[in-house]
C-alpha cells in the first residue's frame, strides 16, 4: 500500500470539549497501546479536566497506528490524540511510529510520573537529545561509553549493583560530556525522588539508568539534587552531609485544584458573603434515622444524618425559593430556577468536587439518600461527569465527617446560599420546660448558612437556616 492511501486511510481522534467551555485536558490513563485492535465506543483513554475525570469512547474501528500524547501531558482541546488505521490497514511505517516507541517505553512503568513530555515527530522542533537516545538502541558512542562504562555485548550479565556502587561522577568527566541516558518514566521518578541522574551508576541496557538504580540511590541518600549528598567507592562508608533546611516540595496548580481555587477567588470577592450559624438538638432525628434504617422500604439504602439534613434543608428552601436563585451581572437579574438541583461538596484524592443531584426537590428522603450515596461512590472513584458538575442551585458541604464543629462555607459561583453541618456530638443539653425543666446528654449539632446578600436579605436567610433546624430538631414536623 503507497504512501497517499495510508494517509487517506489513517484516521485522528482529537481531544474533544466535553465539557462548557474546555479548553485543555490532562492524559491520565491509556486504555490502548500500539497495535490494539479498537471497536466503536471502546475507551481509549481517559483525561482528567478542571472538573472530573472522563473516559473517552473511540468514534471507529481499526488499529491503533501512534498514541500522540502521554500519559501526564496537557493537550489542548482539538489537538490530535491517538491515530487509528482503518481495518485491513498496516500502521508499519507510520510517521509517528518513533513516538509510539516511546509512548510503548512510557506504557512500560504506568503509574509512576513522567518528565515534561516532548514534541513528536512531525508535531514541532526535533528534540537532539531524544535522537540520540533512539541512536543509542542500536550502538553505543564513544563519548557515551567514556561516561557509562558498560560490560562487552557476549559478556555475562553483571551482579545487580549493591548501594556501595551508586557513586558521584568520576573526576576528570568533561564538561560537554552527555547527560546520563533513561526513560521518560525513570527520569520522571528522579525528579519526583530529588535524585540527580548524573550520580547515578546506570545498570540498564546500553549505559541507560533504570527505575532500580534511581531507587537505590533514593535509599542510601546518593545523588539527591535538593542537598548536599555524597558517597565513596569500594569499601569505605556511605556518607550523606545534612543540610540546615530540607528543600521545598512544588506541587503544581492543575485540574480540580486550580478550578477550584479560581472559583473561591472570584466567589470572595464577587458575591458579599453573610453567614449565619444555628445550634440544634438533634437527638430525634437520630432516633428516626435509626428506626427507618430498620424498615423494608430502606433495605440497602445507608440513612445518614446528611440525607435528614438535606430533606429539611429541601424543605426549607420551598418556604424560601430565593435561596437557589443566583445573580445574573450582565443582564441585571435575578434568575429563578424552575427545579433544584443539590449540590453535595465531596473531597476526593483529586480535591473538592460539588456534584449535584438533579431535581433533588421531587425525591423523598429514600432516593434522596440512595442519589447521596451514588454521589459520594462516583466522586471518589473519579468517574464524575462534567454534566453532574454543571448547573447547581445550591449547596451542603458536610465538614463533621472531619470532626470540625462549624465553620464559614464559600459560595460556589452563581449560588445564592450553601449550607455547612457540622458534627454530631454529645453535649449536655437543657430538655423540658417549667419545673420540668433538666439536663440531660444529648446530640447536638451546628449548621452554618452563607449566602449572597445581593439575593437575600437577612430576614430570608435567618428564615432558611430556621426553618432547616427546626425539622432537624423535631422531625415531627415534616407532616405538616
Amino acid at each position: 500500500m503507497n504512501a497517499s492511501n495510508t494517509t487517506q486511510e489513517m484516521r485522528v481522534f482529537r481531544l474533544p470539549d466535553v465539557g462548557e467551555g474546555l479548553t485543555e485536558a490532562e492524559i491520565v490513563a491509556w486504555h490502548v497501546a500500539a497495535g490494539d485492535q479498537v471497536a466503536v465506543n471502546q475507551v481509549l483513554v481517559e483525561i482528567e479536566t478542571a472538573k472530573s475525570i472522563v473516559e473517552l469512547p473511540s468514534p471507529f474501528e481499526g488499529t491503533v497506528a501512534a498514541l500522540l500524547a502521554v500519559v501526564g501531558e496537557t493537550v489542548p482541546v482539538g489537538n490530535a490524540i491517538i491515530e487509528v488505521a482503518a481495518a485491513g490497514v498496516g500502521v508499519e511505517g507510520s510517521p509517528a511510529s518513533d513516538a509510539t516507541v516511546a509512548q510503548h517505553e512510557h506504557a512500560s512503568s504506568a503509574g509512576e510520573p513522567s518528565e515534561t513530555p516532548k514534541l513528536l515527530v512531525g508535531y514541532g522542533a526535533t528534540d537532539p537529545d531524544q535522537s540520540r537516545r533512539r541512536r543509542a538502541r542500536g550502538s553505543v558512542s564513544t563519548a557515551t561509553s567514556a561516561a557509562a562504562p558498560t560490560a562487552p555485548a557476549q559478556a555475562p550479565p553483571a551482579p545487580k549493583p549493591q548501594a556501595a556502587a551508586v557513586h558521584a561522577p568520576a573526576e576528570g568527566t568533561p564538561p560537554g560530556a552527555e547527560k546520563p541516558r533513561a526513560k521518560p518514566p525513570v527520569r520522571g521518578l528522579a525528579k519526583q525522588l530529588g535524585i540527580d541522574l548524573s550520580r547515578v551508576t546506570a545498570s540498564g541496557p546500553n549505559g541507560t539508568v533504570s527505575r532500580e538504580d534511581v531507587r537505590r540511590a533514593a535509599e542510601v541518600g546518593v545523588g539527591d539534587a535538593r542537598g548536599s549528598n555524597h558517597c565513596t567507592h569500594g569499601s569505605e562508608p556511605l556518607t550523606q552531609i545534612a543540610t540546615d533546611e530540607a528543600a521545598p516540595t512544588r506541587i503544581p496548580i492543575k485540574g480540580v485544584r486550580k478550578a477550584t481555587a479560581a472559583a473561591m477567588v472570584a466567589s470572595a470577592f464577587t458575591a458579599p458573603h453573610v453567614t449565619e450559624f444555628v445550634t440544634i438538638d438533634v437527638t430525634r432525628s437520630l432516633e428516626l434515622l435509626a428506626e427507618l434504617q430498620l424498615r423494608r422500604e430502606f433495605s440497602g439504602i445507608k440513612l445518614t444524618p446528611l440525607a435528614l439534613v438535606a430533606r429539611s434543608y429541601l424543605r426549607a428552601i420551598a418556604r424560601t425559593p430565593m435561596a437557589t436563585a443566583h445573580w445574573n451581572e450582565d443582564t441585571q437579574e435575578i434568575v429563578l430556577p424552575g427545579t433544584v438541583n443539590l449540590g453535595i461538596a465531596a473531597a476526593t484524592p483529586r480535591g473538592l468536587l460539588v456534584p449535584n443531584i438533579k431535581h433533588a426537590d421531587d425525591l423523598g428522603l429514600r432516593d434522596l439518600a440512595q442519589a447521596i450515596g451514588d454521589l459520594a461512590a462516583t466522586a471518589r472513584a473519579g468517574k464524575t461527569q462534567p454534566a453532574d458538575l454543571a448547573h447547581g442551585s445550591t449547596t451542603i458541604t458536610n465538614i463533621g465527617v472531619f470532626g470540625i464543629d462549624t465553620g464559614t462555607p464559600i459560595l460556589n459561583p452563581g449560588e445564592t446560599a450553601i449550607l455547612a453541618m457540622g458534627a454530631i456530638q454529645r453535649r449536655p443539653w437543657v430538655v423540658g420546660t417549667g419545673a420540668d425543666e433538666r439536663i440531660e446528654a444529648r446530640s447536638v449539632m451546628q449548621l452554618a448558612l452563607s449566602f449572597d446578600h445581593r439575593v437575600l436579605d437577612g430576614a430570608e436567610g435567618s428564615r432558611l437556616l430556621a426553618d432547616t433546624a427546626e425539622v432537624l430538631a423535631n422531625p415531627g414536623l415534616a407532616l405538616l
